[in-house]
């Protein structure tokens, strides 16, 4: 019989100690139990009914029931034998549980710690950050100031750039009133007094544009130094200089940053344009350079530039390029060269721009 087969003693519910008359007696009172003729409603009631007849069979046999009873005293050894096993099985696995729960609890302990020493290297980490930023701040304040009196105790500062159209001044005057002034040359003649220029580079636009009679005529005019332009503009409306009825102003509308530069160090007269009347300005002190006297307005000659001084400007520029000194008795000063720099303004699409900026400023003011 093997592990899977009905137990007989179970079937006919006796014992391996019954003797034959109890297994018969067991085996009719409950054959007449599960006889199919009494149970015609259950279809298991013939199944178990042969059931019934194989262990009552095989236990009425000697050899068979002396078989099954020693298959079945060995299942009931094993059975003891793995009840054993059980125990030892069971006190092994909650050996096993309680260990796997102190691991879990050590670890979820290591990364608690493990998390707090985090944040507490991130707290340190964010004041030792905080500590370097205060640090930093304070030798930057340390550092402007320090700069800030250097350059207070030597009063000097650095000059700013010399802009791209710094140089170009904007004429703007009536055809009625200048008939003659219709040409790059004559507009060359008329400002070469203040300083060398590129005549190549004047640009006129006449307003209205051909074919309608011109009027008024809108001229930029390029200086190859800074020092022209500032004459020219200071100058701008005055008759002694040549400019009569003639509105000389910056391209850009304002006054270059390096003018205003050279006014505050004291190294040019705050020298405005002359308004109304007032032609008088005071004369300009530049270290290096003898003050200017005012012109004489009854020999002043637009056609020799030594004969119309300009009171508004000095005669001469320092040298930004060499480093500032302290010496201030030194007989001259060498001139600022813009050369290069005027002739990389000059190019054509800047002229292109120019002129097309012009006309759409006169449009607007015709309008």
């Amino acid at each position: 019989m093997s592990e899977e087969e009905a137990n007989p003693y179970d079937l006919l519910g006796v014992s391996l100690e019954s003797t034959e008359a109890e297994i018969r007696t067991a085996y009719r009172q409950r054959s007449l139990k599960v006889h199919p003729d009494r149970n015609r409603g259950n279809p298991d009631a013939a199944r178990k009914f042969h059931e019934l007849n194989q262990a009552y069979e095989l236990l009425l046999d000697p050899l068979r029931r002396m078989a099954v009873d020693a298959k079945m005293r060995v299942k009931e050894a094993r059975k003891a034998r793995f009840a054993n096993y059980d125990a030892k099985r069971k006190g092994l696995v909650d050996e096993l549980e309680e260990r796997e729960r102190a691991f879990k609890k050590s670890r979820v302990e290591k990364q608690q710690q493990e998390k707090e020493r985090w944040h507490e290297n991130e707290r340190v980490m964010e004041e030792g950050r905080k500590l370097r930023e205060d640090r930093e701040k304070d030798l930057r304040r340390k550092e402007k100031e320090r700069a800030e009196a250097e350059r207070s105790a030597t009063g000097e500062l650095e000059p700013p750039a010399l802009g791209s159209l710094d140089t170009t001044v904007r004429l703007k005057y009536a055809i009625s009133a200048r008939p003659s002034l219709t040409t790059p040359s004559s507009l060359s003649t008329i400002l070469s007094p203040f300083g060398t220029l590129d005549e190549s580079s004047i640009m006129l636009s006449t307003k209205p544009v051909p074919p309608k009679k011109p009027k008024r005529v809108t001229a930029l005019v390029p200086f190859r130094q800074i020092g022209g332009a500032f004459a020219a503009v200071c100058a701008s409306g005055r008759a002694e200089s040549g400019l009569e009825n003639i509105e000389v102003a910056w391209v850009e509308g304002k006054e270059p940053e390096l003018i205003g530069w050279l006014k505050k160090m004291g190294k040019l007269g705050n020298a405005d344009r002359p308004e109304g009347g007032s032609q008088d300005k005071s004369t300009a002190e530049v270290p290096g350079t003898t003050p200017i006297p005012p012109p004489n307005r009854s020999t002043a000659s637009v056609s020799s530039p030594a004969s119309t001084p300009f009171s508004t400007f000095p005669s001469t520029f320092p040298d930004f390029d060499s480093p500032p000194t302290a010496n201030t008795n030194s007989s001259t000063a060498p001139g600022l060269d813009y050369e290069s720099l005027t002739l990389m303004r000059l190019r054509e699409a800047e002229r292109a721009r120019l002129e097309r900026e012009i006309r759409e400023r006169e449009a607007v003011e015709g309008e």
